[in-house]
Parts: structure tokens; sequence; C-alpha cells
């Protein structure tokens, strides 16, 4: 829990010597409460004030790198329950189980799993780890690990069962900071030193939260800074108990020893039980999620729920209001308009490149309201619409004058002719009914 002005002030050395720059500790205490200043500009404050003063001021759940450079992961740092009171800020990493004693496989699978990526309403939608598992013997694994390094560029979890294992794995792969996965009942003591040496993430297993807070405590004292939990594998209602409850202690008690990101498994030989269960964990506060389905539509599914659930639920996805020219435009092609909530564009977006005549989209500013509630709200109104028809000069693009409104607004059609001097075509209230609409037209 952060600590107040007062509270800070009673650790300070109280001598008021202005070292700091202020005239008064106290007035340098209620600074630092306010995170205007740095610590460090006391020179006499002790390290135990110290310590107790950064602990206070720490994310209650901390911030985890995983991976280097443009593929690098970061997750934890999460302040809120319920995404409503603000927002979740660091989507859930999603990877993807490969185990060493594969063979062939190994490349084909590295190959698809590079291949999932796609795009949602104007968004890349991408996946983020691949987890190597050690099943074989030590050499068996590492040459799996070479093919791995040189076949994906996504950040890497190391399953490893023994400690030369792990320690000739991670010199291959010190360049990707990848996260340390012990195999349960391992001597962490031996492996939290390898994980202080390299500065790399490690996971800390337990299969229940007093264990699991006793391990991290221990791995703290030994040095090791950035720590994912993990309470094993266990049924979806247990896990989820699970998540919810490091998830309350971090933030409702400030509990420290659980104010980690939390990691889970959903391996299942059923695709659609492992996809339920993986989404079940997306949605419940999981960091990471690993899996063994490649298979594009269980990603997609993943992912898009991700997009929606890490989105600013009071800030709905926009595009850019403007035009947008689709395909080799004339001064013939169709004018429609609709709003900028993103899924309403992209929706209308896909329907005329698949109708295969090139037209132009005027997307109006609806603050990201979908057709009927920017109309109801009046934000999709004749005024918003004229004005946005002058602002872009779209009467200068065509050598018509004819405007394609949705079908859910026919109500406007006569106002909007009175005030932009456009003729109005209702157009289908459904997306799905543009392309028979605009061949229509020709």
């Amino acid at each position: 829990m952060a600590l107040s002005g007062l509270d800070i002030y009673k650790l300070l050395p109280k001598t008021n010597c202005r070292a700091c720059g202020f005239p008064t500790c106290l007035a340098f205490a209620m600074q630092l409460a306010k995170k205007a200043v740095n610590l460090d500009k006391c020179p006499y404050v002790s390290a135990e004030a110290k310590r107790a003063i950064e602990a206070s001021s720490q994310p209650p759940i901390k911030i985890v790198t995983i991976g280097t450079g443009e593929n690098k992961l970061e997750i934890g740092n999460e302040t809120v329950l319920f995404r409503h009171e603000e927002k979740f800020f660091n989507p859930c990493g999603i990877g993807f189980i490969i185990d060493d004693n594969e063979g062939v496989n190994i490349r084909r699978k590295l190959e698809k799993i590079n291949r999932l990526k796609f795009e949602r309403v104007g968004q890349k939608l991408e996946v983020n780890l691949i987890c190597l598992r050690q099943q074989g013997n030590p050499r068996q694994f590492t040459e799996a690990l070479n093919l791995v390094l040189k076949d994906t560029p996504l950040a890497l979890v190391l399953m490893v069962k023994d400690i030369q294992t792990l320690q000739d794995a991670l010199q291959i792969s010190k360049e990707r900071r990848p996260l340390i996965y012990p195999v349960a009942n391992q001597d962490y003591l031996s492996i939290a030193k390898i994980a202080k040496y390299f500065k790399f993430p490690l996971v800390a297993y337990a299969y229940n939260l007093d264990e699991l807070s006793n391990l991290v405590q221990e791995l703290d004292r030994a040095g090791v800074a950035d720590i994912v939990l993990d309470t094993g594998r266990k049924s979806v209602a247990d896990k989820i108990w699970d998540l919810t409850q490091i998830r309350r202690l971090a933030l409702k008690k400030n509990y420290r020893s659980l104010g980690y990101p939390v990691l889970a498994v959903a391996e299942n030989d059923d695709p659609y039980t492992e996809a339920q269960e993986a989404a079940t964990y997306i949605t419940k506060y999981a960091g990471i999620v690993l899996l063994k389905g490649i298979d594009s539509w269980e990603a997609l599914s993943l992912l898009t729920l991700r997009q929606n659930i890490y989105s600013d639920p009071q800030k709905p996805l926009q595009v850019e209001p403007k035009v947008y020219p689709i395909g080799q435009v004339t001064s013939d092609s169709p004018v429609l308009v609709t709003t900028n909530f993103s899924l309403t564009y992209y929706t209308v977006l896909g329907e005329v490149e698949a109708s295969k005549v090139p037209s132009y989209i005027v997307s109006v500013d609806t603050e990201g309201m979908s057709v009927l509630t920017a109309w109801a709200a009046e934000k999709f109104t004749p005024e918003s619409i004229s004005n946005c028809l002058n602002k872009f000069k779209i009467s200068e693009m065509v050598s018509h004058n004819t405007l394609i409104i949705p079908g859910y607004v026919a109500v406007m059609s006569g106002e909007l002719e009175e005030q932009s001097g456009w003729k109005v075509a209702v157009g289908p209230k459904e997306a799905a009914g543009i392309p028979s609409f605009l061949k229509n037209l020709q």
C-alpha cells in the first residue's frame, strides 16, 4: 500500500538539513508521496527506510518482461480487478508448448505458428511465445532449442528438467532473455542463482497459495527480481479460484509475495476444450497462457478475445475520421457514409471490397459509436454528416452528388438532403447487403 506523506516523513532523518533541496524533511516527504522527486536526493536516509519507501512505491502487481526487442512481452502491472474500473494494460501472452522429442514436426509447427498473424478492426493480432519443454536427454533439448532460435523470433519459455541442461540452454539463448520454467520439486535455490546471474525471469511453481507465497519470498531473498507465478494444472474452477485470489490479495491486501503475473497451462487433446479453458484464463487474470493447439481458428478466437478484454471499455476502438478511397476510384465512384467506430468501418470496408466496386467511404467522427448508437446520441446527424462532406471536400472528388447512407438511419434522408445539397440514397440496413446494392447501381 502506498505510504502517505506523513508516513514517509516518519522514515526520514528529520534533520531538515536541506541537502535534498527542500526547506524541511516534511516538505520533501510530501513531494515523495506525490512521486514528484526521487528518494536519492536525500543522502542520509537509512537503508531500512529506503527499502520501506521503495517497496511502497512499487505497483501491486510487478511488471515482468520476457524477451527483447520487437518481440518482447510485458506482463503484469495491472491495477484493477474489473476492467470497467479503469482498464487492463498489458495483454496476456499467448504461447505454444513444443516438446523437444517431436523431431521434424518442430520445424513444421514453428512455420505454422509464425503465420499466426491477423488483422482485426485495424489492429494487428499476434501470438507471443514458444515454450520448449524437455522430454528427452540434454542433447535432444539443445538441438531443439537451436532450431527454435533459428526459425522463430518469438519470446521463449524454457521448461527444463535438470540444472545442467538449463545452464547450457541459457548460454545458447541468453540474447533472447527467456522465461525459466522449472519442473515442480526441483532445487529452486540452485535455479534462483542461475536466474539471478543471467537476470532472467523465473516461474515460481507451487500447488497452493501458502506454498507459493513462501517460495516467492525465498526467491526474493535469493535476489530473483522478475517472477511469474504458477499453481499447476488443476480443474478450471480451481485454477480460476487461484487466479482470482492471487489478483485480490495483490490488489486489495497488498500481499507483496503474490504481487506478480500468473501463468496458466491449458493443454488438452480436444482443441475445443483447450480453447475454452485458455479463453477462461485470459478472461480471469492470467498473464501468460500456454497451449498445444496451433490451428489458426483456435489462435484467432483467443487473440480476438484478448483484444476485447484489453481494450479500454470507456474508449471505443476508432478509425480516423476521413475519406477512404477503396479500389481504383474515379469521379463516378459511389460515396458511402458511416461512423468511425472501428468494427462498423471495417465491416463496411470488407463488404465494399467484396463487391469489387471502387468506392469512397466517408467516416464521420462519432466518437467511436456505431451507427444506431451514434444516431441515438445525436452524433450521427444530418448536420454532422454535412459538415464532414464539406470538411473533406467530397464534391471535388466525384462528378455526381449522390450519397449512400445506412438503411437504419433512413429517417434522416430528407433533412440530410436539405442541409447538404446532396441526393441521398438509402443503402441496406445490414452491411452484408452492400455488394448487391453497389452492383445494382452500375
